[in-house]
């Protein structure tokens, strides 16, 4: 079986993350990546890393779920 990509959701959640999974129909996801991607950026933005990390695996995520 050919599993689907999505990369129109991908494409917009590198801009804004968690509204690609929005677009998809993923909304509790959605406002867990605001929510939760907000908290950890507020609280580690001067690591850099970890909201990096957030933020890729959102665009991973709204690309392959």
């Amino acid at each position: 079986m050919h599993k689907q990509t999505h990369s129109l959701p991908a494409l917009i959640s590198f801009f804004i993350p968690g509204l690609g999974q929005l677009i998809k129909g993923h909304v509790l996801k959605g406002i867990f990546i605001w929510i939760f991607g907000g908290i950890l950026t507020f609280f580690f933005w001067w690591t850099f890393i970890i909201p990096f990390i957030l933020w890729a695996w959102n665009v991973y995520d709204a690309y392959n779920s």
